[in-house]
């Protein structure tokens, strides 16, 4: 577009024609020396220059560049006019002249092509940058779903082992029940998120297990309106809420231990809520982490809501009248 624009500029000057074809050939010259001093730029690895170093070197390119366009022009005028015209432009004085006219033009193109590569160059790092951090926030997060996996498969194996030898029907329903949560897992093992729909019925496969072992000591119940039954969630995320209250809420509830699942969407918003009879228990209490689990649940769904919705999110615990909740709540995307 430069040189396009110095053609258009000098076609508007009034010269007489022999010295306008001139000129404008002139023009082309430039923009094929141009293109060689791009070829120079490209080779050049500009981001170990420091910004004088960058200068000083544009600022020697732009005037060998200069020399050799003149140079060219001296010859077009030569070859066009004869010596009688060409030669007194040799006079240093007067290339002086027309090389102040030169440099800037050379130095102005120089800075425009770093600038535009300086740009371009932002643009593809900051590309790379974003797709880096999805990668890795997808592998964490793809991490930290497969470690509640082996949890949860430990836990329901205990559960098996238990009841194997009592009851060997209500065993192989478990299996059953077990064989579909795998199910579950495996159809989704390549996805971050499901529709709650599909999580909860995940959770309703471990619970018929537990239910099998703990038989009337285990009451559950769902309230789940239609909007959040097609909320996305992320896969594997109430599963070891649900677990955690079950596991501490034998310990600290009256028998039937009750425990309540809801979930609901206000004005786009995705508000779940796990409760279960009895009183707080930290996983750590009495060494329970070592002993009857991998002390992953509750900070993994907290690093996972922190990795997928930063800063739409909450994750509370709650205490009272002789009721354990786990709330989490999830805001709507901007523009969404």
């Amino acid at each position: 577009m430069l040189w396009i624009s110095d053609i258009a500029l000098m076609a508007l000057r009034s010269l007489p024609t022999q010295e306008l074809a001139v000129e404008i050939f002139e023009t082309p010259l430039a923009f094929v020396l141009s293109l060689l001093l791009r070829q120079i730029y490209k080779r050049v690895n500009y981001k170990r220059f420091t910004i004088l170093a960058l200068i000083g070197y544009i600022a020697f390119w732009s005037l060998v560049f200069t020399v050799i366009w003149y140079a060219g022009i001296v010859v077009l005028w030569h070859l066009s006019f004869g010596s009688t015209v060409s030669i007194p432009l040799l006079n240093y004085r007067v290339a002086l002249r027309w090389m102040n006219f030169f440099v800037p033009i050379w130095l102005g193109w120089s800075s425009l092509y770093f600038g535009i590569k300086f740009w371009s160059d932002w643009e593809n790092e900051r590309d790379r940058a974003r797709r880096a951090v999805a990668l890795a926030q997808r592998a964490q997060l793809q991490m930290l779903r497969y470690q509640l996996n082996p949890h949860f498969l430990f836990n329901a194996l205990n559960s098996m082992r238990a009841l194997i030898q009592e009851d060997k029907k209500h065993a192989k329903e478990m299996i059953t029940e077990l064989s579909e949560f795998l199910r579950y897992s495996l159809l989704h093992r390549d996805e971050r998120d499901v529709v709650l729909r599909e999580e909860l019925d995940a959770i309703r496969h471990y619970l018929s297990i537990e239910r099998k072992r703990y038989d009337d000591k285990l009451d559950v119940t769902f309230n789940l309106d239609q909007k959040a039954a097609d909320y996305p969630v992320l896969s594997f995320l109430i599963h070891p809420l649900v677990e955690n209250a079950i596991k501490y809420g034998m310990k600290t509830s009256p028998m039937p231990l009750r425990i309540h699942i809801e979930a609901a969407v206000k004005d786009g918003n995705l508000r779940i809520a796990i409760s279960n009879s009895g009183s707080w228990l930290s996983p750590s209490t009495n060494g329970e982490r070592n002993r009857e689990g991998t002390g992953t649940g509750l900070a993994n769904v907290r690093t996972r809501l922190e990795n997928a919705y930063p800063g739409r999110h909450r994750f509370t615990i709650e205490q009272h009248d002789g009721n354990v909740g786990i709330i989490i709540e999830i805001d709507k995307e901007l523009g969404t």
